[in-house]
């Protein structure tokens, strides 16, 4: 699916989910006004560019894929925003994060700390959360409908599939998923801790 392709698509999951594009517009203008003057667009690109990437979700089979995740160091990770706590607890540097900030925000602190870049996506669930961004040091806004100012559109509609159109967005030579199912069970690291055992 390509850019233009998704802006359809969103316009449709729109209208299947009763959702209000004038609630995602108004977080992403608050994103906006909350992120620094300079994105690190460069450091991304350069991440991904020309590379093979590993896209790791939040899914149950996440939990199998750890030990094989952590023999390859020097390949770039694209990290859905609940796997985070997976990789590092397990110490497994995240590249790159892609979140909506509904997972363990301690753990995405952790890793931005770390060099990892986030990109935060704004909607109209989380306008209350989007501060949280002021403490990412490399940090990338990003919106489901149309860029503008320091906002970008990579296409997507959940975190996992955010991570996918980032990396084909710049130009990833080969992406491979992990703790992507595609079934009906909802992975532990995809819930907010405090949540897991309920």
């Amino acid at each position: 699916m390509t850019l233009k392709g998704w802006e359809e698509k969103y316009e449709e999951i729109l209208t299947e989910f009763n959702y209000s594009k004038k609630k995602d517009i108004q977080s992403a203008k608050i994103l906006n006004f909350i992120l620094k003057d300079k994105l690190p667009l460069k450091k991304l690109e350069q991440r991904i560019k020309n590379k093979t990437i590993f896209v790791i979700g939040a899914g149950p089979s996440l939990t199998r894929a750890l030990p094989f995740l952590k023999k390859f160091k020097a390949i770039t990770k694209i990290v859905a925003d609940g796997a985070t706590r997976a990789l590092v607890e397990n110490k497994i540097r995240p590249d790159i994060i892609v979140t909506d900030l509904d997972g363990n925000l301690e753990f995405l602190k952790r890793a931005a700390r770390n060099n990892s870049i986030m990109i935060v996506h704004s909607h109209g669930d989380n306008i209350e959360k989007l501060p949280v961004s002021l403490s990412f040091r490399l940090c990338i806004g990003s919106t489901e409908g149309k860029p503008f100012g320091k906002i970008r559109s990579f296409g997507g509609f959940t975190d996992g599939d955010r991570c996918v159109f980032l990396a084909r967005y710049f130009g990833a030579r080969k992406i491979i998923l992990f703790g992507m199912d595609f079934g009906t069970k909802v992975g532990i690291y995809s819930k907010e801790q405090g949540d897991y055992d309920k």
